[in-house]
């Protein structure tokens, strides 16, 4: 059932993405030819003014098409709008992601409160409440100079060492620890910090978490980027599609009840949404970051040149990028498999 549901989660994502790029569409004035929920066979369609509105047999995501041909003289397909209203609608599918994620991220603490960086005691035996340490009431700001506003900011730079500078606001004032040893230790079973947070109180302070945590998914990504360019992380440490929802499929097996797979689930797909955002985002060929850099590099030789360059040399970049993916997506798959069948 998990696995079904993850699958259908993963189509939704997609489909919010399109509908974000869709709806921008529509308000720029941009003509849109087909708007489909699924992929594959049609399965109910109903005709509009302008637009084919779709519902499709697989659930695995959707697609807006605009009038596209460059050789256009219809004021309103996309080849003929301005760079702004171009650019807005490419980022649109991203934002619908982020937007989604931060929705997402507001619904699991609906019920619950969160833990922020605020020391409130310390566990039985945590060597870090010393003299020259941590203190009952530090809000933990900064670790080895990245800001923390959520526990996960913190917990993600903390664990990246073993020796670190820590800041925090003591009495109102900027207090650092420089070179301080910190890591996880056993606590009733479990690897952790020995900090004991405050939690969240009222509707604005979880707005502004859910805010933050939202973008503390931003800087994960872009924190695990960074690890595979700098060869920390390999290609063989990703995980695409199947892995991503083997893992949903344990988490919600591994959940005590049906209320809290509910709320586990949904806050892995919000870390999943804000990640589809980021990625998407990137100026690889074939993806909207990639049309984004492109049209960004080509409109000043327009301007000067006062014409655009055959956009079929555009075509084969964006072709050979997602030859490109569509390969690493096989790679990724295959050791997917592989490291769930061993």
């Amino acid at each position: 059932m998990y696995i079904l549901i993850a699958i259908l989660i993963f189509g939704i994502l997609v489909a919010i993405h399109e509908f974000g790029h869709f709806i921008t569409a529509k308000l720029c004035g941009v003509r849109v030819l087909e708007f489909s929920i699924g992929m594959g066979p049609q399965l109910l369609r109903k005709q509009g003014k302008e637009t084919l509105y779709s519902l499709r047999l697989l659930p695995i995501g959707g697609f807006c098409a605009m009038e596209e041909d460059e050789a256009s003289d219809d004021p309103r397909a996309f080849p003929n709008q301005s760079l702004p209203k171009k650019l807005l609608i490419l980022v649109a599918g991203a934002g619908m992601n982020f937007l989604l994620g931060f929705l997402l991220i507001l619904f699991v603490l609906s019920g619950s409160q969160a833990q922020t960086t605020e020391i409130t005691g310390f566990m039985d035996g945590c060597p870090y409440q010393e003299a020259g340490g941590l203190q009952v009431g530090d809000i933990i700001v900064e670790v080895d100079g990245h800001r923390t506003y959520v526990k996960d900011d913190m917990t993600m730079f903390l664990d990246r060492g073993q020796i670190h500078d820590i800041t925090v606001e003591r009495a109102g004032q900027l207090v650092t620890l420089e070179d301080y040893p910190m890591v996880r230790l056993a606590y009733e079973g479990q690897m952790l910090y020995g900090l004991n947070l405050r939690l969240t109180d009222g509707v604005t302070e979880q707005i502004a978490y859910a805010w933050h945590q939202s973008v503390s998914f931003v800087r994960m990504v872009w924190v695990s980027l960074g690890d595979l360019v700098s060869g920390r992380y390999g290609v063989s440490d990703l995980s695409g599609v199947v892995g991503i929802v083997d893992v949903m499929n344990d988490v919600g097996k591994q959940s005590v009840n049906i209320r809290a797979a509910i709320l586990n689930l949904t806050y892995i797909t919000a870390l999943i949404t804000v990640n589809l955002a980021v990625m998407n985002l990137l100026p690889i060929p074939a993806l909207d970051g990639g049309r984004i850099f492109i049209m960004l590099l080509l409109w000043p030789i327009e301007k000067i040149f006062k014409r655009r360059p055959d956009p079929k040399y555009e075509g084969y970049v964006h072709a050979a990028g997602l030859m490109l993916l569509m390969a690493l997506m096989v790679y990724v798959m295959f050791n997917d498999v592989m490291r769930i069948v061993g």
